[in-house]
């Protein structure tokens, strides 16, 4: 059977870890890996992540599964910090719980094959390198088109329009509700509406990825283009992912949960989520939604919690703001949000920036900014300038 198969490549961020560890270089950066680094380098086990575990070893009684559908105080727990405490779309939400934002969109795309397989799923690019192979596995088309023009670091609006100005009634669109991976550019507020207006005229569904709230601007404020669209449309599904505000990486720690005004048939399609997950994973891993749970049960965990994620995004922004302020050039970086930014470099000018001045960053371009520190700041600039990226040095 074996014989059959073609050798794949290397995913080429973990060769990229691989590399900057075996590096001697001691002024060497590390802008690759997609996760938050701390003034030390250090990606943290949360301190309220620590008290919750803490707390979950002395009270937890069992490790019974859960349940295909997972831990549901976790995911209704979760509920009002995503789509806004107290409002009556709260009634219209089913959830799941899945091993990370991958396993919510994998769901996902496996219920936009089942419920119209004619579905094409409309995404913007560049993207998360992930998006598209995980629809495409799950049998669903994927129309893309241009979101980003590097070059400029702008949203390419227009082609936005065009693109789901084109798209047929049922056809799912993603969108990520903040802090864009790879760009870090955002749609502004009265784009968000338009493309809300679109959905709505063009009878198209939105799939939001929900990936670093609390990352970008604040918990509330990175919500709010959601919480627009899913006003707007009758129909919608969100992947959250955990991973990155709670810091519980490995612990995969994610939901789907799926919108519709319509009652009967939220019950259906949440039967058939249940059902979907059986299949893929049977039961979702316990340990990380319990951390997340324990967490949003106590409001003086919660409070640890919140304090610690705005310290974070507070020193991601600081990143930006001292690249941003290192050359004109670079100007742009303070103006986006999330951990990444992404150049318009080639992948020679990448190789160059690892191999000539100890730079890591993806191949693509894109720069991880929680992982650099203020101070490298200078080398950063001093190394693109010297590969030809900058227009002039650094005053």
């Amino acid at each position: 059977m074996f014989d059959k198969l073609k050798e794949q490549p290397a995913d080429s961020l973990l060769a990229l870890i691989k590399a900057f560890h075996a590096d001697p270089r001691q002024d060497k950066v590390d802008l690759g890996v997609g996760v938050y680094r701390d003034e030390q380098g250090r990606t943290p086990v949360m301190r309220a992540v620590k008290l919750a575990e803490k707390h979950l070893l002395e009270t937890q009684d069992s490790k019974r599964y859960l349940g295909p559908e997972g831990d549901l105080t976790f995911v209704n727990l979760l509920k009002p910090i995503i789509f806004g405490a107290g409002r009556d779309l709260l009634d219209q939400i089913v959830g799941i719980q899945t091993p990370g934002g991958s396993g919510a969109l994998r769901l996902g795309a496996e219920l936009v094959a089942a419920a119209n397989p004619n579905a094409r799923v409309w995404l913007g690019t560049p993207s998360w390198p992930n998006h598209a192979p995980i629809f495409r596995s799950a049998r669903v088309a994927v129309a893309d088109y241009r979101f980003v023009d590097l070059e400029m670091q702008k949203i390419d609006f227009a082609r936005v329009v065009e693109a789901l100005s084109s798209a047929t009634a049922g056809d799912v669109v993603l969108l990520h509700g903040c802090c864009h991976n790879p760009t870090g550019i955002d749609f502004t507020a009265v784009q968000w509406k338009q493309i809300a207006a679109l959905l709505v005229e063009r009878k198209l569904v939105p799939f939001i990825d929900l990936a670093y709230q609390g990352l970008g601007d604040g918990l509330e404020q990175d919500a709010e283009p959601a919480r627009l669209i899913l006003d707007a449309v009758d129909e919608a599904m969100v992947a959250y992912s955990c991973d990155k505000n709670f810091g519980l990486y490995r612990e995969r720690v994610g939901a789907l949960y799926l919108v519709s005004r319509n009652s009967r048939e939220l019950q259906i399609a949440d039967t058939n989520m249940a059902s979907l997950a059986r299949v893929n994973w049977s039961m979702p891993p316990d340990h990380g939604a319990a951390i997340v749970r324990a967490i949003l049960e106590s409001a003086e965990l919660t409070e640890i919690w919140k304090t610690e994620l705005q310290e974070m995004c507070a020193r991601v922004n600081g990143n930006r703001a001292a690249l941003a302020a290192a050359h004109p050039d670079l100007a742009f970086i303070a103006l986006q949000r999330g951990l990444f930014s992404n150049l318009a470099i080639s992948k020679e000018t990448v190789a160059a920036l690892r191999l000539k001045h100890g730079i890591y960053m993806a191949v693509t371009g894109r720069m991880n900014l929680a992982g650099m520190q203020p101070a490298d700041a200078g080398a950063i600039v001093k190394a693109l300038h010297a590969e030809g990226s900058l227009n002039a040095p650094a005053a």
